[in-house]
């Protein structure tokens, strides 16, 4: 999903937010040498999980999750790294497999490379540098692997949600009891502690407000709200992704009183006329990704849509 520029200085307060987490590997060899010089070649760029046997990683994988990258040897006593690597395929499909091999064993392997369990083999003694080359090349397999999921459940979700939305429309009789439902969705997808839909007139908020996780009467404060006030100014999205680093927000009394450590305001624009906005409050750590963020902008246009079909 393509980010659109107005949500331009939003999605760079969330890159500066969050540093790339680093992917994980696990690295699986009988030969602690060698296990070690795994974990040297490549602890800068991962986080890297060592075991000595099959059944020491499938423990690791159980404890610690997905990995991106899998690489074991293949001759291990008890469980060879073909049968090691087959066992994690049900639970973990998405993790390119490496394994590591002698010349005389590669027959052994042309069943689990062409079943898809093994990404490649490469055979030993391996050279660090063509190494680092075929984990960079099997950790893009497993990047777009994850994209392509990834496209496919937030097209689910975006097609479940804005059905969600006019159907709220539909059955409405007038915008004034949309706000409620719509505030209701909106803050359950963004996964926010507050959320509050209110009209606009005048570019003043007006009218009872649609309450997701607060009481109307506790909103006295909103109206004067500085980024609600700038987004009813520039009808752009406005937000502080954390609080604690902004020192005006950081020190307002709303903001510490209801322990507020995010805060995204969105005007409904429709014909160059402020509508209503949207205000979304997180009590924790901001849990939207570039992707959440461009599909909550996106649901948000179809609530304009939504309303404009409402009878006022």
């Amino acid at each position: 999903m393509q980010p659109t520029p107005e949500l331009a200085g939003l999605l760079e307060q969330l890159q500066s937010l969050r540093r790339p987490p680093k992917f994980k590997m696990l690295v699986v060899d009988d030969e602690p040498d060698n296990l070690d010089l795994l974990y040297r070649t490549f602890r800068r760029q991962f986080d890297v999980y060592r075991a000595e046997s099959g059944a020491e990683a499938l423990d690791i994988l159980a404890n610690k999750g997905e990995v991106a990258v899998i690489i074991s040897d293949q001759r291990m006593p008890e469980m060879k790294g073909t049968e090691f690597l087959s066992k994690t395929v049900p639970q973990f499909p998405n993790t390119v497999r490496i394994i590591l091999t002698g010349f005389t064993d590669v027959e052994d392997l042309v069943d689990a490379i062409n079943s898809g369990q093994v990404y490649r083999y490469i055979t030993k003694p391996w050279d660090p540098e063509a190494m680092k080359v075929l984990v960079e090349r099997a950790l893009n397999a497993y990047r777009t692997q994850c994209q392509r999921i990834d496209g496919v459940e937030r097209a689910e979700t975006q097609t479940d949600l804005i059905q969600t939305i006019f159907s709220i429309a539909k059955t409405a009789s007038t915008i004034t009891d949309c706000l409620e439902p719509m505030a209701q969705i909106l803050g359950e997808y963004a996964e926010a502690d507050t959320c509050i839909f209110q009209l606009t007139a005048n570019k003043e908020l007006t009218g009872e407000p649609g309450c997701y996780g607060v009481e109307p009467d506790a909103l006295g404060w909103l109206a004067q709200d500085t980024l609600v006030e700038g987004a009813l100014t520039t009808q752009l999205p406005q937000g502080c992704l954390d609080v604690s680093q902004d020192d005006q927000l950081s020190g307002l009394s709303h903001y510490q009183e209801q322990q507020i450590s995010a805060h995204l305001v969105f005007p409904l624009v429709y014909r160059q006329r402020v509508l209503a906005v949207l205000s979304l409050q997180w009590r924790q750590v901001f849990p939207l990704d570039e992707g959440d963020l461009s599909l909550l902008y996106l649901a948000i246009q179809q609530v304009i849509l939504a309303l404009m079909c409402t009878t006022v």
